[in-house]
């Protein structure tokens, strides 16, 4: 296993390290929201539509299978003029859930300074931002980007963003309100997750704190981007509630990630650890198991096995993810093994047009149990417009 994980660092190290030559900031990856924001920008007014997403096979080892359109989601924007956007997403979850999963008005002061304000996602990592089917290899998410960073994680909020074009550089800096802590009846924050069930996704959110959120990227070296991201501030808890010590939480979270193409090879990796305070006082009140440092990590590499001018491509992969959402924990809390997961994913992903794939995958998971170790054989097909 550790010689696994030492190639695995060795290959992304090398290829990076082979990249000299600036590359402009569009040449890369993009996510819905910028990728609406470009399409706007050719118009002299109106709407703009676009989309993801994606259905999936998943057969747990010994467990029946499970198929599911795990995703749908409508992408509108809308540009008043040449300053002034608005965009917005609809997301249907597993066919009968509906989320409003953006919803931020763009005003654009000057080149490279933009104020955003509305329903938006942390810019935290890779994926929580950039998570369309298309542009990441395996059927499902990596885990990291559930258990740790809790995407899709989106809130309220307000702040700038921008491009610092004479550096290659992108920014964001935002002010949310925070996770929901206690509801009223529970705490909702657990061991077993983190700080996923916390999330208020803008749906009636409570907030008596400001958090801070920020990201910068930098894309200057040919083929490679490297991310920065920051997050500090407390949790949230309803009226009522947030005077009882124990209710709410500090939370400061620090990101790290890259992203590197060379000719027909990729590699991508990302580190997140999330440090909590007051959770002996937390888990008092609540009776819950969240630990006071949660941290993971993964790295992938992948290759493009047809021709580097083929229209398609196909993409052999193997990814390996370290997370523990136990890493560190108070007083009262025993570590319990179970939330030290690892996970090896080995497929392939069969882009037949360009925002068209199809996806397979073989995924071992296992704790730091012994003898915990169980597969799993996932399929799946994306689209992005």
């Amino acid at each position: 296993m550790r010689k696994a994980k030492l190639s695995l660092i060795i290959i992304f190290s090398s290829f990076v390290l082979s990249g000299q030559n600036k590359q402009s900031y569009d040449s890369l990856q993009i996510s819905s929201n910028q990728r609406i924001l470009n399409n706007l920008a050719g118009l002299p007014q109106g709407i703009t539509l676009g989309g993801y997403g994606e259905v999936l096979y998943n057969k747990p080892e010994n467990l029946n299978a499970e198929i599911d359109i795990q995703r749908l989601v409508l992408l509108f924007g809308y540009k008043f003029d040449e300053r002034v956007q608005f965009v917005t997403e609809i997301e249907f979850e597993h066919v009968k859930e509906v989320y409003v999963e953006q919803a931020f008005v763009n005003y654009n002061l000057t080149q490279g300074l933009n104020i955003r304000a509305g329903l938006m996602l942390v810019p935290m990592g890779i994926i929580n931002e950039f998570h369309e089917p298309t542009i990441f290899n395996g059927v499902e998410r990596p885990s990291l980007d559930k258990y740790i960073i809790p995407t899709t994680w989106r809130e309220i909020g307000i702040g700038l963003s921008g491009r610092l074009n004479r550096i290659s550089a992108r920014y964001q800096a935002y002010l949310f309100n925070g996770f929901l802590s206690h509801n009223g009846e529970t705490g909702l924050l657990k061991g077993s997750n983190g700080l996923r069930s916390g999330r208020q996704k803008g749906a009636e959110s409570t907030m008596n704190h400001v958090n801070f959120a920020g990201k910068f990227d930098f894309y200057g070296i040919r083929g490679l981007r490297l991310g920065v991201s920051g997050y500090h501030g407390k949790t949230q808890a309803v009226d009522g509630q947030n005077q009882i010590p124990g209710s709410e939480i500090g939370v400061s979270m620090l990101g790290i990630d890259g992203r590197y193409t060379y000719k027909k090879f990729s590699a991508r990796g990302q580190y997140a650890l999330a440090s909590l305070i007051d959770t002996d006082l937390y888990n008092e009140l609540t009776g819950r198991d969240l630990g006071s440092k949660l941290m993971g990590y993964y790295l992938e590499a992948a290759y493009n096995v047809l021709p580097f001018k083929n229209r398609q491509r196909l993409e052999g992969f193997v990814r390996y993810e370290n997370f523990n959402t136990h890493h560190e924990v108070g007083n009262i809390v025993l570590k319990n093994k179970a939330f030290h997961r690892k996970e090896w994913t080995f497929g392939f992903s069969y882009h037949i047009a360009p925002g068209a794939v199809y996806k397979m995958d073989y995924q071992t998971k296992s704790t730091a149990i012994s003898n915990s170790t169980k597969g799993q054989f996932n399929m799946g097909v994306g689209i992005w417009f």
